[in-house]
C-alpha cells in the first residue's frame, strides 16, 4: 500500500493564497515563545532538584521581573515545590531553574530543602520516657 501522494499548489492556482494563521500554544493560544528566551541566553541553574521547596520573600514582584518571573513570585508565597511551580506555569523543569536560579541571586526566593521524616525513635527509649512521666 502507498502512502498518498500531495499535490502542489501554485501561487495563482485555486483563487488567491490566503496568509498561514500563526502557531497556536497548546490551550493557551497565541505565538509560542522559544525558551531561551524566557531563560536568558547563559542558562546558569542552581543545585536544586525536584522536591526543593521555594518560597517569596515578597509577594510583590519588582517592576524589572519578567512575567514569567512575576508569576513565579506570586505563586511561591507560600511554600511550593518547583516540580509544581513547573506544572503551575506550564514549563519544562530546566527553564523553571534557571528562573529560580535568578530569583535567588537577587534575593527574591528562597530555596528550601524538603523536610525528611527521620526513622522512628528506639521502642526502649521511648518507654523509659512513659515511665519517667508516670512517675511524675
Amino acid at each position: 500500500m502507498t502512502p498518498p501522494q500531495r499535490q502542489r499548489r501554485t501561487p495563482g492556482q485555486n483563487g488567491p493564497a490566503e496568509p498561514a494563521a500563526p502557531a497556536k500554544k497548546e490551550g493557551a493560544g497565541g505565538n509560542p515563545e522559544r525558551l531561551y528566551v524566557v531563560a536568558g541566553p547563559d542558562g546558569e541553574r542552581a543545585d536544586i532538584d525536584l522536591v526543593t521547596l521555594i518560597v517569596a520573600r515578597s509577594p510583590d514582584p519588582p517592576p524589572s521581573a519578567t512575567p514569567e518571573q512575576a508569576a513565579l513570585l506570586r505563586l511561591c508565597v507560600a511554600p511550593l515545590s518547583v516540580a509544581e511551580l513547573s506544572a503551575y506555569l506550564s514549563l519544562p523543569f530546566s527553564v523553571v531553574t534557571v528562573l529560580i536560579t535568578e530569583l535567588l541571586t537577587a534575593e527574591l526566593v528562597q530555596a528550601r530543602s524538603p523536610i525528611v521524616r527521620k526513622a522512628l525513635p528506639d521502642r526502649s527509649l521511648l518507654e523509659a520516657v512513659m515511665h519517667g512521666l508516670q512517675r511524675l
